[in-house]
C-alpha cells in the first residue's frame, strides 16, 4: 500500500476529537477495533474494515468488511488489526484510542510499536496529551510546540543516545530499563530538539501539556 497509511482505532477514551482529527487524512485506511466503533461518528471517517471478537460491543452487522475473531486467542483485537494491515501491505500506521483505561492494554498497545518496527514499518500512537513512536537508526525531532518529551528504553538495549537543543542534553548516553534518565525533557525555546540512538530502540513521547 504505497503512500497509504493505516489508522487503527481502539476503544480507549478520546476526549479531544478536534486534536485527533488533525492527524487524519481523507485517504487513510481506517480499521476500527470492536468498541472502537464508538469513535467513528466523532472522527468523521467511516470504517474500511472492522475487526473484533465483540466482547465489549455488539457486532454491527454492516456491509463494511468485518473480521470476527474468537474470544479465546493470543492476539488482542488491536494486535490482530496491525498484523492484518501488514499482511495487506501497509507500512505506515497511526494508532488512536489505544491509550488510557486499563494499564495492561495500554502497555500492550505500546508494544505494537515495537512489533511494527520489527516488521520494518513506521508507527505512531496519538492521544489527548501526546504522541509516541519508536526511534532507532534515524534522528527524531521535537519542536518547541511541545512542552516536554521523554525517551524511554523499552527493549533492553539503548546506547549512544544523544540529545541536542534540549534543557537536559545528553551525549552518547546509555538508557536502562530500571532508571528513567530520559523522562520529561524540554526542547529549548525557538529550537528543535534532536535525538539520535546509536544502538537499540527507544520510545519517544512528545507531550503537549502537563
Amino acid at each position: 500500500m504505497e503512500n497509504k497509511r493505516c489508522v487503527i482505532v481502539g476503544a480507549a477514551d478520546i476526549n479531544r476529537y478536534d486534536l485527533i482529527r488533525g492527524y487524519l487524512k481523507p485517504d487513510d485506511f481506517f480499521i476500527y477495533c470492536d468498541a472502537g466503533l464508538k469513535h467513528e461518528k466523532e472522527l468523521g471517517y467511516e470504517a474500511d474494515l472492522i475487526i473484533g471478537d465483540f466482547d465489549s460491543a455488539d457486532d454491527p452487522h454492516r456491509d463494511t468488511e468485518t473480521i470476527v475473531l474468537p474470544h479465546e486467542k493470543d492476539d488482542t483485537d488491536t494486535v490482530f488489526a496491525a498484523k492484518e494491515a501488514i499482511r495487506r501491505g501497509f507500512s505506515d500506521f497511526l494508532l488512536i484510542g489505544v491509550i488510557g483505561g486499563r494499564m495492561d492494554h495500554t502497555l500492550g498497545n505500546i508494544a505494537i510499536l515495537n512489533m511494527l518496527a520489527s516488521a520494518g514499518c513506521r508507527g505512531m500512537i496519538a492521544d489527548d496529551f501526546s504522541e509516541a513512536e519508536i526511534i532507532s537508526d534515524q534522528p527524531a525531532y521535537v519542536t518547541d510546540d511541545f512542552l516536554y518529551f521523554s525517551i524511554l528504553n523499552i527493549t533492553g538495549v539503548c546506547r549512544g543516545v544523544t540529545v541536542k537543543n534540549a534543557l537536559y542534553p545528553l551525549d552518547d548516553a546509555e538508557l536502562t530499563t530500571d532508571f528513567p534518565l530520559g523522562i520529561s525533557n524540554e526542547p529549548v525555546k525557538g529550537k528543535t530538539a534532536e535525538i539520535t540512538v546509536a544502538e537499540g530502540r527507544a520510545l519517544l513521547f512528545r507531550v503537549r501539556q502537563g
